[in-house]
């Protein structure tokens, strides 16, 4: 392959419409805008979501609720879920991804404390829940927060 060889895809460019043109190409005298009217004129048309001077949609509907842009989103994670880890590992998000506890983490993770542990592990979260803070370290483990 050579830079003289480089064609884009065919179909990818096409010629644009040809306006204006007289009447037999199709597209002549009024280019394709009919007769008269908004959409005619020069810089006519109407903004998206206009009907005409009615109510828009936008406007009719109920205004409803709030979506806080500042609100933490943790991804929960129960103890049982950290039965089959192997003593002693040092269980954060990175490891949880890779050992399929976690399918996806949208950020933060908080560790809950339902189920039982038991063995001692090292468990670094961003956030836990009292009762799971305890289980952990009733056991000798560590509840890190990242």
């Amino acid at each position: 392959m050579r830079l003289d060889d480089l064609r884009p895809n065919p179909g990818a460019k096409t010629a644009p419409k040809r306006l204006g043109r007289g009447t037999g190409s199709g597209t002549g005298k009024t280019s394709g805008k009919g007769h008269k009217g908004q959409n005619a004129r020069a810089g006519g048309g109407v903004r998206p979501g206009f009907e005409g001077g009615q109510l828009p949609l936008q406007r009719r509907l109920p205004k409803r609720g709030f979506r806080n842009p500042d609100k933490l989103e943790y991804t929960l994670l129960n103890l049982e879920k950290l039965q089959d880890v192997p003593e002693g590992t040092v269980v954060n998000p990175q490891y949880m991804l890779e050992a399929g506890i976690l399918r996806r983490i949208g950020g933060l993770v908080k560790v809950l404390g339902r189920g039982e542990l038991t063995r001692p592990l090292t468990v670094q979260a961003h956030a836990f829940s009292q009762s799971a803070r305890e289980k952990i370290e009733a056991l000798g483990g560590k509840a890190e927060v990242l």
